[in-house]
């Protein structure tokens, strides 16, 4: 008779020294499941995973308490791969992919086919020859699932993070024999038509039998993908419910602990005149940014403003900022404050009063192996030389002056970290990406760009981002630009959206426009012109 779960976790207790990071969190999902996993940044979802999979930081920190059951069976995940041969796969949050290879290389590594040779018949397998035809065929065959038309050959360095994202969850559909599939923030990257694509992935995987533990923050989505959800607080377990017994207010609540909470600030729209004081003026924009190229982008944003940037992954919103910071290759003219900008040159856009929130934190924002401390100086040491004191003709770093900084940071942004020296790469991904906010925030920017800043970000971490950028802007009068999937984030809190599909701006609008304007502007649709 078959286990009514495919997989138990029970009491599961972890502690790194004098912490305890889990305290008797239990876990259940059934055959053919799509079971949601949440919790706030820091509630203890990521360790309960790394229990699951055995990884290396559990087992050489003492272990765990409590029992794995697979199949009803108490079992032992010694690694990873352990947990692969047991049918165990995960789509992760921060990708796992090989920059150099191809789609294809990265779909089918260490499952790669081969076809023997005159060599491997004489001198073993391992002389066997790969059969690209075959490989590319199984990676389309992935990608197609996934409604990817990217070429398979296409090398995955410089892809855009919403492809990358694709190409690992296309991997774990080629497997076979698996058997529970965990989805760890799938859709973060993702803009709504993709989330409605992968949802509709997810279902088909599970009505083969294979169960799904989905990890999100988007709380509409678990309503709409999930039949079961398990909820974490601060390390403990809190509730097992059925979606069909829920809503989204109520998983909310559970979630964070306290009543009434909501994921948007509201922050009243404001009018700018024509002639008012202009903060960042582009002009024919182009920003050979691969999967995010910008052809002609033009807009001008007022002192003082906050300017959203939406539309559609691959449409070139994300390139926007790239370009005019100097990460990626632009042609165009660009002036801050009516001074020109140097374009292609990341130390010269920052030096000009420029900061940037990156959409890749990983890739691009963090030192994830130095502390949160040194991750939040950084730019302002090497670009302005502050945090520095001159002894004897010496530039020293001023050790006490980083430390109160980075403490202020870590309270104002509530990181949840054990203190300011702690590795940057051992924290969670929501946390991660409040350092990348320190970090701008320490430039003390005239103008600040925010690429996807909320990506992977939990409820209560979300709203305390955007209260923080209405707090910069209504307070401090920063100028901010900022770039989100998340259309309804946008509308909370900007003053104008543009809005960019095949790299140009298709319409400027007000926040208060109707849905199907912007709807038609995502479309590539301009005012005026019919369908």
């Amino acid at each position: 008779m078959a286990a009514e779960y495919i997989l138990e976790m029970k009491d599961i207790t972890k502690k790194y020294g004098e912490n305890t990071v889990l305290s008797e969190v239990s876990l259940k999902v059934r055959p053919g499941e799509i079971h949601a996993l949440l919790g706030e940044n820091g509630a203890g979802k990521s360790t309960l995973m790394n229990v699951l999979f055995g990884m290396p930081v559990i087992h050489a920190t003492g272990g765990f308490g409590g029992e794995v059951l697979i199949d009803g069976q108490s079992t032992h995940i010694a690694s990873p791969h352990d947990a692969m041969i047991k049918g165990i796969g995960m789509v992760h949050q921060e990708f796992m992919l090989l920059p150099g290879f191809t789609i294809t290389e990265n779909i089918k590594l260490n499952r790669e086919i081969t076809t023997p040779s005159l060599l491997s018949r004489v001198f073993g397998k391992n002389l066997e020859t790969l059969d690209m035809t075959a490989m590319a065929r199984d990676a389309r065959k992935a990608l197609d699932s996934v409604g990817m038309s990217i070429d398979e050959y296409t090398l995955v360095k410089g892809l855009p993070v919403g492809y990358m994202q694709f190409v690992e969850i296309a991997r774990e559909i080629d497997k076979t024999g698996v058997r529970l599939l965990v989805f760890d923030e799938p859709t973060a990257v993702l803009t709504e038509s993709e989330a409605d694509q992968l949802i509709k992935v997810m279902k088909e995987i599970a009505a083969r039998g294979i169960a799904i533990i989905f990890i999100t923050h988007r709380l509409d989505e678990v309503i709409a993908a999930a039949d079961g959800v398990t909820i974490l607080r601060d390390g403990q377990f809190v509730a097992d419910v059925r979606t069909k017994d829920t809503d989204v207010t109520r998983l909310a609540e559970m979630m964070i602990g306290r009543k009434g909470e909501s994921a948007f600030v509201t922050a009243e729209p404001r009018a700018f005149a024509d002639d008012a004081p202009v903060a960042l003026d582009v002009r024919h924009l182009a920003v050979d940014m691969p999967g995010e190229q910008v052809r002609d982008v033009s807009l001008t944003v007022h002192e003082g403003e906050i300017f959203g940037i939406g539309g559609l992954a691959g449409q070139g919103k994300v390139g926007i900022p790239n370009g005019i910071m100097g990460v990626y290759d632009a042609e165009g003219e660009v002036t801050l404050f009516g001074e020109p900008v140097k374009l292609n040159d990341a130390h010269a856009a920052l030096k000009s009063g420029m900061a940037m929130v990156s959409e890749d934190r990983r890739g691009v924002g963090l030192l994830l192996e130095e502390s949160i401390e040194d991750n939040i100086v950084f730019n302002a040491m090497q670009v302005n030389g502050e945090y520095t004191k001159n002894i004897l003709g010496a530039s020293l770093r001023d050790n006490r002056g980083i430390r109160e900084h980075a403490n202020r940071m870590i309270k104002d942004l509530d990181i949840r970290c054990f203190g300011a020296v702690q590795h940057t790469g051992t924290l969670s991904g929501g946390n991660q990406q409040k350092v990348c906010i320190a970090r701008a925030l320490t430039m003390k920017p005239k103008l600040l760009f925010v690429s996807e800043p909320t990506r992977g970000i939990d409820i209560g971490a979300k709203k305390l981002v955007l209260e923080t950028l209405v707090k910069l802007n209504r307070e401090q009068g920063m100028t901010i630009v900022m770039v989100s999937s998340e259309l309804m984030e946008l509308r909370s809190i900007c003053d104008r959206i543009a809005i960019v599909a095949e790299g140009e701006v298709v319409d400027v609008l007000p926040v208060d426009s109707p849905d199907a304007d912007f709807g038609l502007a995502m479309s590539g649709i301009k005012p005026g012109r019919e369908a």
